[in-house]
């Protein structure tokens, strides 16, 4: 197969709004040891790919600086010592950037085969997610059988994601969100409640729910304040987990409650772990979630896609916090 010298991509011109997100043209990828190209047909956009175009979260050395932690698309060369995939092989992957371009390199490792039922713009909206809400809540065995949870968030990505998923698995599933709409989404999702955060108080309500014992597990992707009220939902013993902060990392809290309800606070990114942590949660996620992918009992929640030349368009759609789901770039 003979490929182009260059391909259509996104750059960050310089840290700022949607509008500095420019599309140019730059060398197509060559593959390394282990590693394949992907002829990118969808892209997956995530917070991530909003922080690093604020200059907020910068990719890890070695790292693409074109945006775009996942994708789907066909295998067109394979790197040297690479024998678990071939060229014509259609894949999901995620990336440790590059993604919203034409051509993009993975790891042979976090590649995964596209699940049965689903075509290449929703298996885009897969990795990111799915690995981030399967390594932090189960494969680590944080969730236990029986214990309830909390997600902030819940129609976001990695919050459609963990309702789907915790439900599947047989546990309580509290949800705050922003809008009636988006609360109702997540009850159809398998949430046993949805908390409208701007009218009803989240720590009152999963008291109310759980006889006023609280959460055991609380997956928080917005910070601020909601780190000392997670405090007060949490249970005896509870695990709170950060993954993002979108209302702040700074603040002052009681840690006492943390003390007397012996409580974990913890948190985690995927991005700058090794390859060999990520290709253990793609072994895990291949083995435990992609029979629920396959058999239809679980789907990405896809809420708009665009054009990769309008990633302006989809970043601004994200910041906007009006989605329900997932934003995917495609690709011709």
């Amino acid at each position: 197969m003979t490929l182009p010298r260059e391909m259509a991509c996104i750059e960050i011109g310089k840290p700022g709004s949607a509008e500095v997100l420019t599309a140019t043209r730059r060398p197509v990828p060559t593959p390394g040891d282990n590693e394949v190209l992907i002829r990118v047909r969808a892209a997956g956009v995530n917070r991530p790919d909003v922080l690093q175009r604020q200059g907020r979260y910068p990719p890890p050395p070695g790292a693409s600086d074109i945006p775009g932690l996942e994708v789907a698309g066909e295998i067109v060369s394979v790197g040297r010592n690479e024998a678990n995939w071939q060229v014509g092989q259609s894949v999901c992957a995620l990336l440790n950037g590059g993604g919203y371009s034409e051509y993009a390199i993975a790891h042979e490792t976090l590649c995964l085969p596209i699940p049965a039922p689903f075509n290449l713009i929703q298996a885009a909206a897969i990795p990111e997610t799915f690995f981030t809400v399967w390594s932090n809540l189960f494969q680590q065995n944080t969730l236990q059988p029986g214990e309830t949870l909390l997600v902030h968030g819940g129609s976001s990505g990695v919050g459609t994601t963990a309702i789907q998923l915790a439900n599947m698995l047989d546990h309580r599933v509290f949800t705050t969100a922003g809008t009636d709409e988006k609360c109702d989404y997540c009850l159809q999702l398998g949430a046993e409640a949805a908390i409208n955060y701007r009218k009803q108080d989240f720590v009152k309500e999963v008291k109310a729910l759980t006889g006023g014992i609280g959460a055991d597990v609380i997956l928080d992707m917005v910070g601020g304040d909601y780190i000392g009220r997670n405090i007060h939902a949490a249970a005896f013993r509870a695990r709170i987990l950060s993954i993002a902060f979108l209302k702040g990392s700074r603040l002052e809290v009681d840690l006492m409650p943390v003390m007397l309800k012996q409580l974990v606070l913890t948190g985690s990114t995927l991005r700058a772990r090794p390859v060999s942590e990520k290709a253990a949660i793609a072994r895990s996620v291949l083995d435990k979630v992609w029979p629920l992918l396959e058999n239809g009992a679980i789907a990405p929640v896809i809420n708009e896609t665009f054009p990769l030349a309008q990633a302006a368009k989809a970043h601004q759609l994200m910041e906007s916090s009006e989605h329900i789901g997932k934003i995917v770039l495609t690709l011709d």
